[in-house]
């Protein structure tokens, strides 16, 4: 099956050189491009693309409203596209909020190319794009930014429908262990635990990994600083 890409960034060399990059594979079809987030939520709306690569600093619409719009799209609309982020830096002051709003992950705009090859792959099938040191600074981040005092009733009321397995499996994603070294750590087949995170998922009804990190945190699962 064929990727449908569409590329949203204010600078055209960037866009340029996904494209061409990207258009390249035989697997990914470059199906539009835009130099702004409102552009881009109407060219997506139009292209109905699997993947948008979304600066996150762009005029006119930044890319963390317009990944809002296309994640939480209002009635009638029903394409709802796989959102990854484009940032210069590995912790944005958005990535927190893009991540909350429903975005499969970022990508740093250096990274090499066959990182974003990998990238779109990634986030079509569907998995997060969040690696383990990026999980670990985005709870440092959330920290950071969490009110004090905020409630947590209503997450935490949602982790009595996990069994006790999935509940420790969603506790050490959130403290940013990979697959393999959740499986080291509770002697279990990597695969168990690919399906244990994917009963976390559903029974929570949450998109991917990011958002279950986001969860955890919020649920008082996991409190920052502990481990």
């Amino acid at each position: 099956m064929t990727i449908r890409v569409i590329i949203v960034d204010d600078q055209a060399m960037v866009r340029a050189g996904f494209a061409a990059l990207l258009a390249a594979q035989a697997d990914i079809d470059v199906v539009g491009e835009a130099p702004d987030g409102r552009q881009g939520v109407d060219v997506s709306r139009h292209t109905h693309p699997d993947v948008v690569l979304m600066d996150v600093r762009m005029p006119e619409m930044d890319g963390l409203a317009a990944a809002r719009e296309l994640l939480n799209p209002p009635v009638g609309v029903v394409h709802v596209p796989k959102v990854l982020m484009l940032t210069t830096f590995d912790v944005d002051d958005y990535v927190y909020e893009a991540l909350r709003a429903g975005a499969s992950g970022f990508l740093l705009k250096d990274a090499p190319p066959a990182d974003l090859i990998s990238a779109v792959r990634v986030v079509a099938a569907g998995e997060a794009l969040l690696a383990p040191s990026v999980t670990r600074r985005l709870i440092a981040d959330f920290a950071r930014q969490r009110p004090s005092g905020a409630s947590r009733s209503g997450p935490a009321l949602r982790l009595n429908g996990l069994t006790p397995r999935e509940t420790e499996v969603l506790e050490l994603i959130a403290r940013g262990l990979s697959n393999q070294e959740i499986a080291g750590r509770l002697v279990l087949a990597e695969q168990t635990v690919k399906t244990h995170i994917g009963r976390v998922l559903a029974k929570l009804d949450l998109r991917d990994r990011a958002q279950a990190v986001i969860f955890a945190y919020e649920a008082g699962l996991v409190v920052p600083g502990e481990g």
